[in-house]
């Protein structure tokens, strides 16, 4: 047990800006993407999520209201 807690061991007083920042900012995105996931996944969503699963197959072009010349 003590190797592990050794190999977990952080020492939080030598961390730098640039530490603090990637550690923080991989925690928002982890609880994001947890977010996200709950969201998704959730049963009640099925139905709009389920009417749009064909969208990046469609080739149809969408008029955006952009003229590309002439």
């Amino acid at each position: 047990m003590n190797s592990l807690k050794e190999y977990f061991y952080t020492d939080w007083e030598a961390m730098t800006a640039t530490d603090w920042f990637g550690t923080i900012l991989t925690v928002v995105v982890f609880l994001l993407m947890v977010g996200l996931y709950a969201y998704v996944l959730r049963p009640k969503n099925k139905e709009k999520f389920e009417s749009r699963k064909y969208i990046p197959l469609d080739d149809e072009p969408t008029n955006s209201g952009e003229n590309n010349g002439g």
